[in-house]
């Protein structure tokens, strides 16, 4: 697994030289810090399926070491089968944190950062708050501008990259509404 730290954030995370991606269905995360008002969060970006995650901007040094839980606590808030959550959580480990090499991820972690202050809602607790905006953003085509096929809504694409992926060879089967049942 490999996190991937903006420049803003690369001081605070022990860098490593890697040359490969992630074997994970989700591929790597990227993070930035980014302040919304005047609260620092952490925005956090799948490069596979580009699921946006927000978390408050504390310890962002032992980040590594809780990213599967928090990307375990995202996919459940998503609907995502069990058996799927739970493989892509043993792939994530260990977590390297490396430099960004794809500007269309970074290109999409600016757009997000701009949303942010629109979805908001004022008066939400604010663990709540970021879930909302989460899921929002969780909702926004990525690459509109390309084919009607290329465009990737994270919330759609999620769920279709882990099941490719770790539930292709089991015997879990979908069923009608996408819900896993056994056979």
């Amino acid at each position: 697994m490999i996190l991937r730290p903006t420049r803003r954030l690369r001081s605070l995370l022990p860098t490593a030289a890697v040359s490969t991606q992630s074997d994970t269905a989700l591929g790597d995360w990227y993070v930035n810090r980014i302040v919304v008002a005047r609260q620092p969060l952490l925005l956090m970006v799948s490069s596979a399926s580009l699921l946006p995650m927000l978390l408050p901007a504390r310890d962002v040094r032992s980040l590594p070491g809780r990213l599967g839980a928090l990307v375990t606590s995202r996919l459940r808030r998503c609907g995502i089968e069990a058996p799927a959550i739970f493989s892509e959580q043993q792939a994530m480990h260990p977590v390297a944190v490396a430099p960004t090499v794809d500007r269309s991820v970074l290109g999409i972690m600016v757009d997000f950062a701009k949303a942010i202050p629109y979805y908001l809602e004022p008066g939400r607790e604010a663990a709540e708050a970021l879930e909302v905006v989460e899921d929002r953003l969780a909702d926004t085509p990525c690459h509109a501008a390309l084919s009607r096929d290329r465009v990737i809504f994270p919330n759609l694409k999620a769920p279709e990259l882990l099941r490719a992926k770790w539930l292709a060879n089991s015997p879990l089967q979908p069923a009608s509404g996408g819900r896993i049942v056994l056979h």
